[in-house]
C-alpha cells in the first residue's frame, strides 16, 4: 500500500446503523480497535456520537495507541433554516476546534435528510450554510468536504441536486466528498460524476450497492470500485478513501463488516490496481 497516493480508513456509521446509534453508543474506543485490526490506517467518527473521546486529549491517546489517524470527522446536522441555528453553530465550531488539533484531518459536512419540500430555496440555504461553516474551518486551518447522500428525503440526491449544489460550493473553502454508493443509489454513474467534478474532490467515501434494495457488503455489489480506485490512483488523489459500509450485515455485526472490508481492500482491491 506504500506506493499508493491515498490511504484507506473506515467510518463509524457501520456501527451507528443499529438502533440509530443507541446499540454502540459510547464505544468509539472499541471501533478504533476494530478499524486498526482490520488494517485501515484512519477513522472517521461522527462528531455528535464520539462519547468520552470527543475530548481531544483522550482521542489522541487512543488513536496513538492503536496507530490510527483521525482521517476526518462527520458533522451531520439538520441545517434547515436560512442560516445556522445558534446550536448548530456551536456544534460546528466545537468540531472545528477538535479537528484543529489533528492536522490534515477533514471536516466532512453532511445534511441530515428531512424532506424535499421547498427544494430550490432549501438547496440554496444549505450551500450558503456549508460554505459559511467551511470558511470558519479554513480560518482554523481545517479542510472541509461536503458529502451528499441519497435517502428519498434528501435534497442532495438527484443529478439536478448535484449540479445545483456542487456548482455552488465555494471551491476556496469547500471540497466535495463523493460517496460512490449514494451516487449509484440515486441513478448516476459514480466514476462519470467524479470525473465531471474532479477538481472539487478532496475526500472520498466507498460503499457497495446492489439495488436490493440499496447497499450491500463491500465487494458484493455493482459499484465499479476497482475502476474508481484505479482512476483515483491515476489522478494521484492524495486524500483519504473512507469505507462506510452500509450492508445489512452491519445491523447485526459491524465488527465483522469492518474486518471484512479491511481484508477486501488489501486482498481483493489493491492487487488489481496497475
Amino acid at each position: 500500500m506504500s506506493d499508493l497516493p491515498f490511504r484507506f480508513g473506515a467510518e463509524v456509521y457501520t456501527w451507528f446503523m443499529s438502533n440509530n446509534g443507541e446499540t454502540y453508543k459510547g464505544q468509539l474506543g472499541h471501533m478504533i480497535e476494530v478499524i486498526s485490526k482490520a488494517g485501515f490506517t484512519g477513522i472517521q467518527p461522527i462528531f455528535t456520537w464520539m462519547g468520552p473521546l470527543a475530548d481531544a486529549d483522550l482521542l489522541e491517546e487512543k488513536l496513538k495507541k492503536e496507530n490510527i489517524s483521525l482521517a476526518a470527522v462527520a458533522l451531520a446536522l439538520d441545517w434547515n433554516g436560512s442560516k445556522e441555528t445558534d446550536e448548530e453553530k456551536k456544534i460546528a465550531d466545537e468540531a472545528i476546534k477538535l479537528l484543529s488539533r489533528f492536522p490534515g484531518s477533514v471536516l466532512c459536512t453532511v445534511q441530515i435528510p428531512t424532506g424535499r419540500h421547498e427544494l430550490v430555496q432549501r438547496r440554496k440555504n444549505l450551500v450558503d450554510i456549508v460554505n459559511t461553516v467551511s470558511a470558519r474551518a479554513t480560518d482554523q486551518g481545517v479542510t472541509s468536504s461536503f458529502h451528499p447522500n441519497s435517502p428519498h428525503t434528501s435534497i442532495t440526491r438527484t443529478e439536478e441536486d448535484y449540479k445545483v449544489i456542487l456548482e455552488s460550493l465555494d471551491p476556496k473553502v469547500t471540497g466535495w466528498c463523493p460517496d460512490v454508493g449514494h451516487i449509484i443509489n440515486a441513478g448516476m454513474d459514480p466514476l462519470a460524476k467524479m470525473k465531471e467534478y474532479s477538481s472539487l474532490i478532496n475526500h472520498v467515501h466507498y460503499k457497495d450497492w446492489d439495488g436490493n434494495p440499496e447497499f450491500t457488503l463491500m465487494g458484493n455489489g455493482k459499484v465499479e470500485l476497482t475502476g474508481i480506485t484505479q482512476w483515483l490512483k491515476d489522478e494521484k488523489f492524495d486524500g483519504w478513501i473512507i469505507c462506510e459500509d452500509e450492508g445489512q450485515e452491519a445491523l447485526k455485526d459491524p465488527d465483522f463488516v469492518t474486518l471484512h472490508d479491511g481484508k477486501w481492500v488489501q486482498k481483493s482491491l489493491i492487487p488489481k490496481l496497475k
